[in-house]
């Protein structure tokens, strides 16, 4: 089908390399780690491969109508996580749109006074971002602090074809144990050997020179399973999905947006991390077509999900989405839901929709958390039943019933320290003002 006009775009890229960092295998919550200047460069080049893509005219996936000199913000809306993994996705968020959208001298304004002024840099483009902490919206880091996720890593480490995957990871185990300095050697914790070695490799001379052949393409083998066993479920709506499911909400609703004619935005950036990646192209049947994206997903990856108006005589909108990985050259088309080429707009929301998690207090229930709030960290925090309030209460009247107990007697043994003779001369016989203001608290 020849599709005329791009109406919007989103895109979801992965963050740019960064130095190693560790995961807890069993809940996910991870150590802080740092940007680099390669995953700064990453991201710029993904920006500007965006920019010739979808930004300049003479593109066939141009979106159409959007101001592609200077950005307005009425079109577009970036969204980062702001979870693990520290400032490294806010990092190359910021990188991805100085490529996007790079210094222009047109940037400028004229003062009342005839002055020209223009922007810092040679006309640096400032692009708002909003920055999604998991403490306040889980749609970014939804797989953080979830009992029923990690009952489902358990379940995935107790499964058949996990025990029979750990025995044939055995030789490889062994062989690296040398190589990752104390670092557990069990298929649990292939995902940190991979990162270990991965960014060893990438930054360390004297490590790179004596890694033997193959090591870091076992590595990547194993991490690549065991990810891809974490990331995903048999069903679209099953909970090892849960990263897709909250991400398949703001790809929802940023279509609606870009589809209703009465709203300007047109071309919606989401940074974040790999996990969403895995979920995403396992819940729409990708593998099916195009398996070489089983795993994880590498530095400055992106997917570009296209709205599409139909030529006539089907002027329906459809969905192109296209791949791109790490530093491949360009985006390749890739097919969801069975479809061999686009697949309609109002077809992709019915099959995805009811997977999507659309509150915090849905994705509350999918996770099985019942306490009614959630604190600034993302964890739970428990609501007491009534038995225990009662306990609560009484156990607060008692300490109440203490101190004031002990404020008499502090006040009565003070009294009677006053009454004592004292030495002759000039000692002071005033009440210090703390002992005042008990005795007209007690009175």
């Amino acid at each position: 089908m020849l599709l005329s006009k791009v109406l919007g775009v989103i895109i979801i890229a992965r963050n740019g390399d960064r130095y190693n960092y560790y995961q807890d295998p069993y809940t996910y919550s991870a150590s802080n780690t740092e940007t680099t200047a390669l995953g700064e460069v990453e991201s710029n080049s993904l920006g500007s491969l965006i920019r010739s893509t979808y930004f300049d005219s003479s593109s066939p996936s141009y979106i159409d109508g959007i101001r592609s000199d200077l950005v307005d913000n009425n079109e577009v809306k970036v969204r980062v996580k702001a979870g693990v993994e520290g400032s490294v996705v806010f990092d190359s968020a910021i990188a991805l749109l100085q490529g996007l959208f790079p210094p222009n001298p047109n940037n400028k304004i004229v003062l009342a006074n005839e002055t020209t002024v223009v922007a810092p840099l040679g006309g640096y483009q400032y692009v708002p971002v909003e920055t999604v902490e998991p403490g306040n919206d889980r749609s970014l880091e939804s797989w953080t602090n979830c009992p029923a996720f990690e009952k489902h890593i358990k379940d995935f480490y107790k499964s058949d074809d996990f025990k029979a995957k750990a025995k044939e990871a055995v030789p490889f185990f062994k062989a690296v144990k040398d190589y990752v300095f104390g670092r557990p050697t069990t298929l649990e914790n292939a995902w940190n050997i991979f990162d270990y070695i991965n960014s060893e490799l990438t930054h360390n001379k004297t490590f790179a020179y004596r890694l033997p052949p193959t090591i870091i393409e076992q590595a990547r083998h194993w991490a690549n399973f065991h990810e891809a066993g974490v990331f995903s479920d048999e069903s679209i709506t099953g909970i090892g999905n849960i990263a897709g499911r909250t991400l398949l909400h703001t790809i929802l609703e940023s279509l609606e947006r870009i589809a209703f004619n009465g709203d300007p935005l047109q071309f919606m950036l989401v940074e974040t991390t790999y996990q969403p990646f895995i979920s995403f192209i396992h819940q729409t049947g990708i593998l099916s077509e195009t398996p070489e994206l089983f795993g994880i997903p590498d530095y400055a990856s992106a997917l570009a999900i296209e709205l599409r108006r139909g030529s006539p005589p089907d002027v329906r909108d459809f969905l192109r989405i296209s791949f791109k990985n790490g530093s491949a050259h360009g985006f390749e088309d890739v097919h969801v839901f069975g479809h061999h080429a686009d697949i309609p707009l109002t077809e992709f929301i019915y099959r995805a929709e009811n997977a999507a998690i659309t509150s915090n207090k849905q994705w509350m229930q999918v996770c099985g958390i019942k306490s009614s709030s959630v604190n600034v960290l993302g964890l739970p925090v428990s609501v007491p039943s009534e038995p225990y309030q009662w306990f609560t209460y009484t156990v607060a009247f008692l300490a109440l019933g203490g101190l004031f107990f002990s404020s008499v007697k502090i006040y009565k043994k003070r009294r009677a320290e006053q009454r004592r003779l004292r030495l002759r001369g000039d000692e002071s016989a005033i009440v210090p003002p703390q002992v005042m203001q008990e005795k007209i608290r007690l009175v």
